[in-house]
């Protein structure tokens, strides 16, 4: 995990995710097109990486609260 750092706070990259369910054991992440439309991915490798973790959420905070929508750390 490659960590940053803003103002001397080490920040990790994050990606926006959400759970699809009880039947499902892994999220799907979101990957925002060029063109700024959305669609959920189930490769973290195709998703849209966010800097901090803190823009990860704030994305997912506006999206509708029926997604359960989150942030996650990115790994390597």
């Amino acid at each position: 995990m490659l960590a940053t750092s803003a103002e001397g706070v080490p920040t990790f990259p994050a990606f926006v995710a959400r759970s699809l369910g009880y039947d499902h054991d892994r999220p799907a992440f979101l990957h925002i097109c060029d063109d700024g439309a959305q669609e959920w991915v189930d490769d973290p490798s195709a998703a849209t990486p966010f800097a901090t973790m803190r823009e990860a959420m704030r994305l997912a905070m506006r999206l509708p609260s029926k997604l359960r929508a989150f942030g996650i750390l990115q790994r390597d």
